[in-house]
């Protein structure tokens, strides 16, 4: 049962305050706007039990999981994703390095399979050890236990509020069958993505879906009950109380309640209306997060070279959201940082970095044990697949001819040379941070910045 979970820094009643509120009036507060009754507990689902997903989820749990009549919480997962002997063997190392943990698990008369598992006497499954409170893509940092649901249809029927922890690539499969589950509902749910990518579909023109327009399509909520949560932040660094920012983007009605029901002490949400800057960007955060890895491996963590880098893939971000969106959010503050943390760590960037190094290769696919999904790698496709489009093309500001928007990003054009069509080598991202030929990177930003080439239909806008 949720309520007999024990888990660090839970409250032991609605005392605790932030911002001289109680966590039981933020609770009270959102189920009275969503009209709950005193016996209908808040319902949240997250669907997808990634690095992120699972974070979320158990930061919710730890906060409002004591108020057992008032507030659920559960996360869903396919079943029968096996865990392999070497990850069950540092599981084990995890486990015994903390004596919380450790504790924590023979009271729970869970410690023998951890043992079993590492021995070869057992196969352990993702869900399984989820519900232990271990993220298979996260196992280092073990977080409190989760009630988890591996039926879909029983995870999302009733739920009031729906958190989208899958990967792009899947999120409208997953949200399609959802959306059968709920044709009978009289209520709306409210639905958060953390989702960061796009597709490109070049019909009836070309126009990328993000991934809250995926969930829009797919189900028929309608898109001000659909918002986008993203920021600075690295998963497993936020459940261990690194201090955090994040913003909530999307409509007035729910931002704003939202904002202040996730707020904590060391996670601090802010909202926003911007949804299109903030969601585009975090897709293209993890694009160019590849090759910030791949030039840190190929130049020894250079400083200068980084340094190069990011101003070049910030420029190329800035012109690009130009082309989505009429006055995009600035690349500063939040969305700076979150951009700036991506390149520097975090699972794309470190993709990168094995690449260069020769550690893992493409072969391997996008998906990799003890990481998840590479988000990165899709959306380099998308966006160039979209970008390199003839009936979007621009006037060259020196050439004086119209190209296609991608010729004015080289960072985006080498990426899918290497990652997509393998036709370079990851050294070509250094030849083309060298190419003297390049402008500067503000002539770029104040291109993108002109507003001449706004393209409403890009984002398929009429």
């Amino acid at each position: 049962m949720v309520g007999s979970i024990e888990a660090k820094n839970m409250p032991s009643n609605g005392s605790v305050h932030h911002n001289g509120i109680s966590l039981e009036e933020k609770l009270d507060t959102l189920r009275h706007l969503l009209g709950k009754s005193d016996n209908d507990p808040l319902r949240i689902v997250s669907v997808g039990a990634g690095a992120w997903g699972s974070v979320f989820a158990a930061l919710l749990q730890e906060s409002y999981g004591n108020f057992r009549e008032k507030f659920q919480i559960r996360i869903w997962r396919r079943p029968g994703r096996a865990v392999d002997r070497a990850t069950a063997e540092h599981l084990f190392e995890v486990i015994n390095s903390r004596e919380h943990v450790l504790r924590r698990l023979i009271r729970r008369c869970a410690y023998l399979k951890y043992v079993e598992a590492r021995l070869g006497d057992r196969t352990l499954y993702a869900d399984e050890i989820l519900k232990d409170g271990f993220c298979l893509n996260m196992i280092d940092t073990p977080l409190c236990p989760l009630k988890v649901v591996t039926n879909l249809q029983e995870a999302v029927w009733d739920a009031d509020i729906v958190v989208n922890g899958l990967p792009s690539t899947e999120t409208r499969e997953v949200f399609e069958e959802i959306s059968k589950y709920w044709q009978e509902r009289i209520t709306v749910p409210i639905i958060i993505s953390l989702s960061k990518g796009i597709e490109a579909a070049l019909e009836p023109v070309p126009h990328i879906i993000t991934p809250t327009k995926m969930i829009h399509q797919a189900t028929g909520v309608p898109i001000e009950n659909i918002l986008y949560l993203g920021g600075p932040n690295i998963a497993a660094e936020i459940y261990n109380k690194e201090y955090a920012n994040a913003r909530i983007c999307g409509a007035e009605k729910w931002r704003k309640p939202l904002s202040k029901f996730l707020r904590q002490p060391h996670f601090i949400v802010w909202d926003n209306s911007d949804l299109v800057t903030h969601e585009v960007m975090g897709g293209l955060k993890n694009v160019y997060a590849i090759g910030a890895g791949m030039v840190a491996a190929l130049t020894n963590e250079s400083a200068t070279s980084k340094s190069v880098y990011f101003a070049h893939c910030t420029s190329e971000m800035i012109f690009i959201t130009h082309l989505l969106a009429e006055e995009p959010e600035k690349l500063a503050g939040p969305l700076l940082a979150d951009t700036y943390v991506t390149l520097l760590k975090g699972r794309n960037a470190w993709y990168g970095q094995m690449l260069a190094k020769g550690e893992i290769s493409r072969d391997m696919g996008d998906s990799i044990s003890g990481k998840g999904m590479i988000q990165g790698v899709s959306a380099v496709g998308a966006f160039y697949q979209l970008l390199s489009q003839s009936s979007l093309s621009i006037m060259h500001p020196e050439e004086k001819k119209p190209v296609a928007p991608v010729e004015s990003c080289p960072i985006l054009k080498t990426l899918y040379k290497i990652l997509i069509t393998r036709e370079q080598t990851t050294k070509a991202i250094l030849q083309a941070l060298r190419d003297e030929t390049l402008n500067d990177p503000r002539d770029r930003i104040e291109f993108g910045q002109s507003h001449k080439f706004y393209r409403p239909s890009l984002l398929d806008q009429p």
